[in-house]
């Protein structure tokens, strides 16, 4: 296995983990405030959807052009310069004068808040390889945590002094967390000499030449489109059935933290059971989510009743989602070692993609069709994610830990 020095041994996967959520929830203090953010600019649903996929569009962008940095640059530095940026467009955003400004402002802090997956790929150098989908399953259980929790915070701190101050007040954390960044993190250089240009053309020999890193990939973007129809509308859900605000739609992220809580245990069961297995449980449970969401939801029920079934459904959408996340990420790590952050470049770029089409998706079906067309559209993604599970090759999963060796390709021959 290639280590990072000895000093780096010493950061903690719980910091890392801290790390991740930190950045990552710059992503998803929207979601819950679309409404009042309508409310502020006078528009409707439809265009004030767009502040949500904007944001992930300009992840995607910076999962594509920064995190390929990772394997490029001294690591601390580039985590503390990102974060500082992180700071900026948060400060840029909470100040826009208009919905176009506020659209723009969310390109720029999606772009930065690509940080997040600077960071997880440290979490596998730490550890031996037996031990990878661990080590990935404490620092993503850190990632979902942010992105749930930052839901619930903004819908109840946006009740203080709207959802401005929301962004203000992640602005002051980002900014606190450089200085914790410079005293805790080691240095981490790079693990081998690369310029910049040849970092950006292996990415697609990368993708080429990695049949488990594409079909990981391409699954991986239609169970995050799935995902995100249901954290895009159930704010427009929520008001147009029970008149609830901002606050009770980022409840659900407290819901949803409980999944959590299975990060580790799908860390452990990728190690023990391969990731092709945990993956096929994931998309199960996903499945399961919306048949729920949407059979409650067709079903006169009560209030009290209602809500039971979100929340339960809730829980189980996190959980598959979280359980399919790392056993994608626990055998793409094991491909290359010297390559973790471009793997992870090819990855988080396709699966963002996945999560702006299908923000913009369920924008456009909750508008034309309300819940029912939502629940149909994420079961379909579903559906198509299974179908391109089905197709990957099982000796896939030879190359969780590595790709074949000269003597993997004589035994072939």
């Amino acid at each position: 296995m290639t280590k990072i020095s000895s000093a780096a041994s010493r950061a903690p996967l719980p910091f890392l983990g801290l790390a991740c959520a930190v950045g990552v929830s710059t992503l998803y203090y929207n979601q819950p405030l679309l409404l009042e953010m309508g409310h502020t600019y006078g528009t409707l649903a439809g265009p004030t959807g767009f502040v949500a996929v904007a944001t992930q569009v300009g992840y995607a962008m910076g999962l594509l052009f920064f995190v390929p940095l990772g394997d490029v640059l001294e690591r601390r530095t580039l985590l503390i310069r990102m974060y500082g940026a992180v700071t900026v467009a948060l400060v840029m955003v909470a100040l826009a004068p208009t919905l176009s400004w506020l659209i723009a402002a969310s390109v720029v802090m999606g772009l930065f808040a690509s940080v997040t997956h600077v960071v997880l790929p440290i979490a596998p150098d730490l550890v031996s390889d037996e031990q990878r989908g661990r080590a990935i399953g404490i620092v993503m259980t850190g990632l979902l945590l942010g992105i749930l929790l930052a839901r619930t915070f903004a819908g109840w701190a946006s009740h203080i002094h709207g959802w401005r101050f929301v962004f203000i007040i992640a602005a002051v954390v980002n900014a606190a967390f450089v200085p914790l960044l410079w005293r805790v993190m080691p240095k981490l250089p790079p693990k081998q000499t690369l310029r910049y240009r040849d970092a950006m053309k292996s990415l697609w020999t990368l993708y080429r030449t990695q049949p488990l890193l594409r079909e990981s990939s391409e699954l991986g973007a239609l169970v995050f489109a799935s995902f995100s129809c249901f954290w895009t509308t159930l704010a427009f859900m929520l008001d147009r059935h029970y008149g609830m605000g901002a606050g009770i739609a980022g409840t659900f992220g407290v819901v949803g933290a409980a999944g959590a809580m299975v990060a580790p245990v799908a860390g452990r069961l990728s190690d023990k059971h391969g990731s092709r297995w945990v993956v096929a449980v994931g998309m199960s449970l996903l499945a399961v989510s919306y048949l729920l969401l949407w059979g409650e939801e067709s079903a006169h029920m009560s209030t009290t009743l209602h809500m039971i079934a979100l929340v339960i459904g809730v829980v189980i959408l996190d959980t598959g989602a979280q359980m399919t996340q790392v056993a994608n990420q626990t055998r793409i790590f094991g491909l290359d070692a010297s390559a973790r952050s471009r793997l992870n470049t090819v990855y988080m770029t396709v699966y963002f993609s996945g999560a702006a089409v299908g923000s913009a998706l369920a924008t456009v079906a909750w508008v034309r069709w309300h819940w029912n067309g939502v629940s149909v559209l994420a079961l379909s993604l579903i559906a198509l994610a299974f179908l391109r599970h089905a197709m990957g090759r099982k000796d896939n999963d030879r190359f969780e830990h590595g790709p074949l060796t000269l003597e993997d390709k004589l035994m072939e021959a």
